[in-house]
């Protein structure tokens, strides 16, 4: 899955505008800047792979307390990360059409401020968490905070187009923290929705990227839709969606559930192999561009993965 038709990255284009010039609004327009620094719409999905785990881990409804702590400081934890996220890429931000009105990119916060505040949140999510729920699920947090800052942001972004296979990661760890939360330690039903998780990212974020892919050009990022032809990506999200799919069916005889979630699973997993099977032919028969439509692929494995955790969370209340 690494071998890539080669096409050249477009080079960096524009100059960027000072750090130091800062738009001043009031006081909502500042709570609202911050509040965006944390990418709430991003936050939504991680909640959404959460939750339900406690469900699982549960075998039932968990305690409403730990629910309750576990999003406050998933959120925080999630938070933190994304201001950090934005505070590393400023200057590619002002390059892309998509992120040209977040904070940084419309210097409506510094970014010291960035950078304090995402710090701020880590260190209330860390203390947060192990004090409210446990230091096992507070631990977890913080690796995937740094993950992603650190391995994904700083060093896989800019230099490899495997970035998002292996800078995905970070977003997995929501599936482990919500079992911990609830059982105090680690088992293999919650690692099964790790690499659910984790083989549901490339097809995910790469066809964000298709849709994108002058943006991720300009700004110098070798996303793999600006590297590789459309047929190759295509093709490559058709893999890990059938990956996907087949991992999602391993947690009915690991975590012994009911039949609502393999039926569930098995039906969701076709809709989605349907839809990437869809998209690649359309590449291979030499669409290109937005006519390729991956922004329905896109849509829809938000969709897919949302209804595979409710089905998670359903299945243990049935049974």
């Amino acid at each position: 899955m690494t071998a890539v038709e080669s096409l050249p990255v477009a080079p960096v284009t524009g100059a960027p505008t000072p750090e130091s010039t800062r738009v001043r609004g009031s006081l909502a327009d500042t709570v609202r800047a911050y509040v965006a620094l944390t990418k709430p719409r991003i936050i939504e999905l991680l909640i959404i792979t959460t939750i339900p785990v406690m469900f699982l881990a549960k075998g039932g409804v968990p305690n409403l307390w730990t629910v309750a702590a576990v999003t406050v400081g998933g959120y925080l934890s999630a938070g933190s990360a994304n201001a950090l996220n934005c505070w590393v890429d400023r200057d590619i931000d002002t390059e892309m059409r998509r992120t040209r009105r977040r904070p940084l990119a419309t210097h409506t916060v510094t970014p010291q401020a960035a950078v304090v505040f995402g710090l701020a949140l880590g260190v209330a999510s860390t203390l947060w968490l192990g004090l409210a729920v446990n230091w096992l699920s507070s631990v977890l947090a913080l690796a995937a905070n740094v993950f992603y800052v650190v391995v994904y942001s700083m060093i896989l972004k800019r230099r490899t187009s495997q970035n998002i296979v292996w800078g995905g990661a970070a977003g997995c760890f929501p599936t482990v923290i919500g079992w911990t939360s609830v059982t105090d330690h680690l088992a293999w039903s919650p690692v099964v929705l790790f690499m659910v998780v984790f083989l549901w990212t490339p097809p995910h974020f790469w066809a964000l990227a298709l849709r994108y892919r002058e943006d991720y050009a300009a700004a110098n990022v070798p996303m793999l839709p600006c590297v590789a032809t459309e047929r190759h990506v295509t093709w490559q999200m058709m893999l890990y969606s059938w990956a996907t799919v087949a991992c999602s069916l391993l947690l009915w005889p690991i975590a012994h559930t009911g039949w609502v979630y393999p039926i569930g699973a098995a039906v969701l997993g076709v809709a989605f192999l349907v839809e990437a099977h869809r998209l690649h032919g359309a590449a291979r028969r030499g669409v290109e561009g937005v006519a390729l439509k991956p922004m329905r692929m896109f849509h829809f494995s938000n969709t897919y993965l949302a209804l595979l955790f409710v089905l998670v969370a359903i299945d243990p209340l049935v049974r």
